[in-house]
């Protein structure tokens, strides 16, 4: 099986924290991979880095066999991205922004409007295609934002938390789309918390914890027999009890409450 992703020792801090500590990540073509880890897990700088958008300290990483920083061209012309905290043109209509990613791609002018009214359909945008993008709601944004991404047919999509606020019509709408996207044989990462989102999706599943990759795999496997969310636990070191501890008072009934004492200067 061939990779569509692979990297060896990724490494980035910021002064005295290490954010990623020696990535080495694995994601075979054709895969629906997720990315799953606590917050602070270095999900995102990971993949700042494989996308060419943030130099490490060290490793390497590569797409489609090509090295991300010697080939940035050949990598960057494989990938399609849509990162966390999406900036847009937003004085464009979505329909200008397809246009306009699509010229910047070097796709022909013709069939860029081709690709950009498929697209505008498929995300249910057709009625708000010549609306400004300033006016999109979260849902609309990340539809948008992934038909760009989309538009010059990449082998290998890059996601972070796309589904982060988005309504479940829009969510389903993104999942279809995604779904037709790894059908055809093309790659799709995405990183993620929700673990029960990852399970219905995924087939591959790398989980990171602390700078590290501390699980990766096919699904079932990953998961041993149980559910992915209790095996991300395990893994990850969670542990209910802790949470728990000190909270004997949450949920006590008012009447339940110890009275506070009045103090002698409080006395009249």
């Amino acid at each position: 099986m061939t990779d569509a992703v692979r990297s060896h020792g990724l490494y980035k801090r910021y002064g005295a924290q290490v954010a990623v500590a020696g990535v080495d990540l694995v994601v075979p073509a054709g895969s629906f991979a997720g990315l799953v880890g606590p917050n602070g897990a270095g999900k995102t700088t990971t993949l700042s880095m494989i996308t060419g958008l943030l130099r490490p300290d060290g490793g390497q990483a590569a797409i489609d066999g090509f090295d991300v920083w010697r080939d940035p061209v050949a990598v960057k012309a494989r990938i399609g991205v849509l990162p966390e905290g999406l900036r847009l043109f937003e004085r464009l209509s979505g329909r200008e922004l397809l246009l306009y990613n699509g010229r910047l791609r070097g796709i022909p002018k013709a069939d860029v409007e081709q690709r950009a009214g498929e697209l505008l359909a498929v995300m249910d945008l057709t009625e708000a295609a010549d609306k400004l993008v300033v006016d999109y709601s979260t849902g609309m944004r990340k539809k948008i934002g992934l038909a760009a991404a989309l538009l010059h047919n990449p082998s290998v999509l890059f996601l972070d938390e796309p589904f982060e606020g988005v309504d479940p019509v829009s969510s389903n709408i993104l999942t279809d789309v995604l779904r037709r996207f790894t059908a055809s044989g093309s790659t799709v990462i995405f990183s993620s918390h929700v673990m029960d989102l990852v399970e219905r999706l995924c087939d591959w599943v790398s989980v990171m914890s602390g700078g590290h990759i501390v699980a990766q795999g096919p699904l079932e496997q990953v998961r041993g027999g149980s559910s992915l969310n209790e095996a991300f636990m395990r893994l990850v070191g969670g542990s209910r009890a802790d949470g728990e501890a000190g909270l004997t008072w949450l949920g006590a009934k008012h009447g339940d409450q110890p009275q506070a004492t009045a103090t002698p200067q409080d006395t009249p």
